[in-house]
Parts: structure tokens; sequence; C-alpha cells
């Protein structure tokens, strides 16, 4: 299979999810809620959009001309894919069959119904990858390198199991956002879809602001209101009531607007329904800790260095966007 073939099926892919009728995507959603429940109509087709957006024949061909790209013998290449947000192991997948590799694929539990949609419209699209993709329930076998994303944890395991392969093994990551005290409403309701997309679950959630001292909250928390609906979903408020008790039991003041907490913490990774804030003085003090958390650090949201994600950009990567800072498709190159 040519390149060129593989650039046209994904873009097919890409129409084919542009034109999804409204009660097939409906369909999709419901079947993938009964399988996670975090994945709302709204979460599914979020990601689906996402997915979308780069599905681009040009975005396509320009990503790839960057690399060196032969048409050698494919590796077979094992996918251990994470379930916290919609599709998010779909750009892996991806950039193994678009580099030309076999994709030896592990699903998640929590996610299944969503990518082997995909899979099955990506082999209708074009036949030849019903050869080049292999969904492995169990045991992962056969493998000639490794893609793995989990928790900190599970990559431990993941670094000894995988050890003796060429890998990318992704750990726990989260985002950040820089506020100067000059945003705009409209900065703040593009800042709260970074916050509560996905109810804060993917690694490109902001879990953490950086504000300077003194900083007034009042604007930036009246903006959100129109996110308070997030506190209709069953686990999601049942995470706020736990760590609202929590708190309260151990005395920790707190800023709450009913569907949210924020908490002060040099903390990086905040628990679900709570986000935590810091306070600088300088810039180049909160500079100074960006850069020593750098390696724990997706996405750095806002306005002003070291900040390079726009507010409301954080959950739509580009196909150049690697998850920890990892070029996917430059590993998977360099194996020919």
């Amino acid at each position: 299979m040519t390149l060129d073939q593989r650039i046209n099926a994904f873009t097919k892919l890409g129409l084919h999810l542009r034109n999804l009728p409204e009660d097939s995507l409906a369909q999709l959603a419901t079947e993938a809620s009964h399988e996670n429940p975090w994945f709302t109509s709204i979460s599914v087709r979020k990601a689906i959009q996402g997915i979308i957006n780069y599905l681009d024949g040009e975005k396509l061909t320009n990503w790839v001309t960057t690399y060196p790209i032969e048409h050698s013998s494919p590796k077979n290449i094992a996918l251990v894919m994470a379930g916290n947000i919609p599709l998010v192991g779909f750009h892996d997948l991806l950039c193994v069959l678009i580099s030309g590799h076999n994709a030896l694929v592990k699903l998640s539990s929590k996610d299944s119904k969503l990518n082997r949609y995909l899979i099955d419209r990506l082999i209708e699209m074009e036949p030849q990858f019903k050869n080049r993709i292999t969904i492995q329930a169990e045991i992962l076998k056969d493998f000639d390198a490794v893609i793995a994303t989990g928790s900190d944890n599970s990559a431990r395991l993941f670094d000894y199991y995988f050890r003796k392969v060429p890998n990318v093994i992704r750990r726990n990551r989260t985002s950040c956002a820089i506020l100067m005290g000059n945003e705009t409403q409209e900065d703040f309701k593009n800042l709260g879809h970074d916050v509560f997309d996905y109810f804060g679950l993917g690694c490109r959630n902001v879990s953490k602001l950086f504000v300077p001292a003194g900083y007034d909250f009042k604007n930036l928390l009246d903006s959100w209101q129109g996110f308070e609906s997030i506190a209709h979903h069953h686990k999601y408020v049942n995470n706020y009531d736990y760590q609202k008790s929590i708190l309260l039991v151990n005395q920790q003041p707190f800023l709450d607007t009913g569907f949210v907490l924020l908490q002060e913490s040099d903390k990086l990774v905040s628990p679900i329904a709570v986000l935590y804030y810091e306070f600088y003085n300088s810039l180049d003090s909160m500079h100074s800790i960006i850069e020593s958390n750098k390696s724990k650090l997706q996405c750095i949201v806002g306005k002003t260095e070291p900040a390079f994600v726009p507010f409301g950009q954080a959950q739509y990567p580009a196909l150049w966007d690697y998850a920890d800072g990892v070029d996917t498709m430059k590993f998977l190159t360099s194996l020919n």
C-alpha cells in the first residue's frame, strides 16, 4: 500500500465522520456511554470533531512529508491504548498506519466501541488495512516495538515488560494555565472548556491555575456559570460532594462555585471537581515553577510565555502535537 493510498483512506474516514447522520452519531455515543459512563454525548461529539479537524488530505500530506517514510518491510507495532477520554488512542493508530507499519492494538475496555467503529470504517475505506490492523484482546505478542499509554503505576510495569524492544511509554500528565489579570470574559469562557471538557479527565485538561498575587477570582468564576450543567453528571457530582466534604472536615479554605472547588496548592494534579491555583509574585518566579515541572505538563495555556496553547484550544491538538512531547512519527520512522 502506498503512502498516497493511506492518506486517501484517512481522508475518506474524516469525510465519513463529518457526514455521519445525527441518528448514527447518537447511537454511537449511546453505545460508548454504556461502556464508559464518563463518555457523554457531548464528550463523544467533541472527540470526533477533534479527529475530523486533522483527517484532512492537505494537513495529512503536509504533516507526513516532513518525515522519511520508506517503503520497506513494515514492523509490528503494539499499541496499548488508554480509555480516560473518547478515542484518546486514535492518534497513535494513525501514526502507526500512516508511517507504513502494522498495528497490534490492545484496546481499553473503557473505550473499545468507538475505536472499533473507526477501525471498521477505515478498513471499508481501504480494504488493505484489514491485514495491517490486528486487535489483540488478551496478551500482546509478536511485536517489534511498543507505544503504551497509562498511569505512572502502569508505566512502571510497561517499562519492565517492554524493556527488550524499542518503546514509547507514556505516563500521567496534566496541563496548567497562566493568568495575567488582563483576560477578557471570552478568554475566561474559553479557559472553561480547557478545564471542564471531558470532566477534566484528560492530560490536556487544565488542573492548575497560576495567578498574580492578590488575584480576584470574581470575574473568572462568574464567567464559568455556563458550565454548571457539568454537575448534572452523577459521577462528577459524587466527586464534587466527596472533595467538598474532605475540605470541610479538614477545615481547609476553598472557593466554591457549586460545581467546582478552587483550592490554593503548589501541586499540579487536582482531583476531579477540584481546580488548584497558585499565586506568583513575578513572571520569573512563575516561569521557574513551570520549568521545574515541565516533565509533568502536557499543555501550558494562556496568552503569555511560556504558554503555547491559546485559551480554549487545549482539547484540539494538531497532528504534530504529540503526547508527552515525544515525536511519535520520528520514533516510528526511525524503526525503518
